[in-house]
Formats: structure tokens, sequence, C-alpha cells
């Protein structure tokens, strides 16, 4: 395995940074020596917008309201990790989305969405190899457990629209561990999926984009950029930034 395993609930200690190497064209590492074994691993949590799939749908549902640009910039900059309070980010864009119809939301599945290249290749290899799968997204149910099924994960966690008379209300519904799963719920449901399945985080692995996607990278014995924004370029040890999620598998000699 790259690491050991940190103490449970903590980040790994902060190491001084090795430069990325690219071993291919657009397929970058730091801190590991491939070729790595995919079923060491027990687990792989993935983010939703923009790594499994190819849109962020906030901006995607903003667009029926008229606010796409407004909604998509505040989008960029907490992807970019300008914006460090995510809850407060994501509550801005909800309310720019008070009255749009949810029809708008099958509107945006049916004619949007779509995975991005490689994953149905990457989530395959990794269930093969005996590896549970665990979708966890600051994103909305609506869409996630229609990925989750098509892609047959085994868990997902995601933000619950409120929807009332037919209308979004720029609301979230509660959820038992509260209102908005931003970065510190994901590496929070990453660590507890990895306790009860009684296995430490080093045989975790975290793939992600955005700056709420690098908790639970943090924690994770290996973590995968996939075409992602600078700061989470600059942690990872796998950086895909040409081509589909399925370059992944090259780490694992595959």
């Amino acid at each position: 395995m790259p690491h050991l395993p940190p103490a449970p609930g903590h980040e790994r200690p902060e190491r001084p940074r090795e430069k990325a190497r690219e071993i291919e064209p657009g397929l970058w590492i730091r801190g590991i020596v491939p070729p790595l074994a995919l079923a060491d691993f027990k687990l792989v949590a993935f983010d939703m917008d923009s790594t499994l799939i190819n849109i962020e749908c906030v901006d995607e549902i903003a667009e029926a309201a008229g606010r796409r640009a407004e909604v998509a910039a505040i989008t960029e900059a907490a992807m970019r990790g300008e914006i460090s309070d995510y809850k407060h980010s994501l509550r801005r864009r909800l309310s720019l989305l008070r009255g749009v119809p949810e029809s708008a939301l099958e509107q945006v599945y049916a004619e949007r969405l779509r995975l991005n290249p490689g994953v149905e290749t990457f989530v395959r290899a990794c269930q093969e190899a005996g590896l549970k799968t665990l979708l966890i997204s600051g994103g909305f149910t609506y869409f996630s457990e229609r990925v989750r099924a098509r892609l047959k994960l085994d868990f997902a966690r995601a933000n619950l629209l409120e929807v009332v008379d037919g209308r979004l209300t720029g609301l979230l519904l509660e959820r038992p561990w509260g209102e908005i799963v931003d970065g510190s719920e994901k590496k929070r449901v990453l660590l507890e999926v990895c306790e009860l399945m009684g296995i430490d985080t080093a045989r975790a692995i975290a793939v992600g984009d955005g700056a709420n996607d690098l908790p639970m990278m943090r924690v994770a014995g290996l973590s995968i950029a996939y075409h992602s924004k600078p700061a989470v370029r600059e942690l990872a040890m796998v950086s895909i930034t040409e081509g589909g999620m399925d370059r992944a598998l090259r780490v694992f000699g595959r």
C-alpha cells in the first residue's frame, strides 16, 4: 500500500509535496510506484458532478431559472477553493433556484447528464476486483440515486432538494447527518464506511475534481484527480488531465 493508515478520524500527516511526474501524456503520479494491485484496496469513493458525470447539476438546473451564469460562477469559485465555506456557497446557489419546476430536473437528467468517458470501465474494474463502491456528492439525490443505480454502486450520499407543489423551494431537507453534504461530510462518510467494513483508510481510494473533495482525498490511501481544479491536482497521487477515467487503471498495470 502507498501509505500507512492514519490514526482513526485524522488526516495523514503533511509531508513535503513530491513533484508529480507524467508517466503517459495526461497521466501524472506522485508518491506511488506503479504497478499497484487494485485488489489490495477494498473501497472506492467517487464525487459525482464533473467526476462520474459530465455536468454540474446545480448549474444546469439554474438554466431553467435564467440564472446559469450567476450560479455557475459561484460553483466554479467553490470548486477551485476560492470560497472556503461550501455550505454557504450551496445555499446561495439554491436560493437562486427557488421556483424552478421539478420537471426541470428530469430534463437535465434526460438531455444533459452523461457519464464521463471511461467511468463505466473503471467502476466495473473496481467491482470485479472486489471493491465496494461509494458515491459521495455535494449535489442532489435526484441525480445521485439514478447514477448509483446505473453504475450498480453500493452506497450513495447526497443532498435532498425540497419540492413543494411541484417547484423547488431553494432549500434542502434535513437528513440524519445534517442539511448539507460538504467536504467535511464527505470525509466523515468515507471514514464511517471504512469503519463499517472493518478496513483502514489506507485501503480506500477517493476520486474527485473539486476543493470539497480534498478532505476525503487526504484520508484515503490513494487519491485520484479527474480533470480537476489545480488545488486538487496538486494533492492527488494520480491525476488524469487527458482522456477518460479508465486511464487510472494504467497505475494498476491494466
